[in-house]
């Protein structure tokens, strides 16, 4: 669980709605149906319009990584490519083949069985870095949706206001209704401020470091592999791939 993640959200909701209970304020004047599905609803079509149907339903995949992110395991891989390496010194490439199935993550089982296979170093290099631009390009496109929505939440909270604003002019002749339109304007304009910069791009930042973790993770997984394809010492893939760490 990133612990982070959960701080974050509390301190910086709970500065803006204990500064505005300094102030004197209270949190139900916040809470405006009408300014939410304005700057909500805005928001959301605005990205639906923007973004393919593929692209939208993996940006909802990753959203729970800000909570959970993914185990990637730096640590426990380098000794495992290292014990891969001695067996393939000691047995040959083909005694790694009892070792793809017992391997759970399905890049670095995809780079044994390259692997056993006997393919050529630049051959399982170009093969396996393929498949990580893609993976990087795909989910780096998820966390845009989020960047996206950052960009027009605050737009869109203008037009809330705006709209506030003009029922207001409408009803200048009634004064009880004046409270309300203002309310809504202004209160849109921080749903759509505070949406963006408390929790959309923030999140669409967090996520972006995330894949890029996920991406040098399987570099180091290639490098490991083409290493022991080239027959190098274990020793000397260990010190390499821990550098990686750093």
């Amino acid at each position: 669980m990133d612990i982070l993640t959960i701080a974050g959200l509390i301190v910086a909701f709970g500065a803006i709605l204990g500064g505005n209970a300094l102030e004197g304020g209270h949190i139900s004047s916040l809470l405006l149906g009408p300014a939410f599905v304005i700057v909500f609803g805005g928001t959301l079509g605005a990205i639906l319009i923007q973004t393919p149907k593929v692209t939208f339903m993996r940006s909802l995949k990753i959203a729970s990584w800000m909570i959970k992110p993914p185990v990637l395991g730096e640590a426990d891989i380098i000794p495992k490519i290292v014990n891969w390496s001695n067996v393939a010194r000691k047995e040959g490439l083909l005694g790694l083949e009892p070792l793809i199935e017992a391997e759970e993550d399905p890049f670095a089982k995809k780079g044994l069985q390259l692997l056993v296979d006997g393919s050529e170093p630049d051959v399982i290099r170009n093969i396996l870095e393929v498949e990580i631009e893609t993976k990087e390009h795909q989910d780096t496109q998820a966390a845009k949706v989020y960047e996206g929505m950052g960009g027009y939440s605050p737009t869109i909270g203008i037009i809330g206001a705006v709209m506030g604003l003009i029922h207001v002019m409408q009803n200048l002749s009634d004064p009880s209704k004046l409270g309300a339109g203002i309310a809504v304007a202004f209160v849109a304009t921080i749903y759509g401020i505070g949406m963006a910069n408390l929790f959309l791009l923030p999140m669409a930042n967090k996520l972006k470091a995330l894949i890029h973790n996920q991406t040098q993770f399987r570099q180091m997984v290639v490098e490991g592999i083409i290493s022991i394809a080239e027959g190098e010492n274990p020793r000397n893939i260990e010190t390499k791939l821990h550098g990686y760490l750093h």
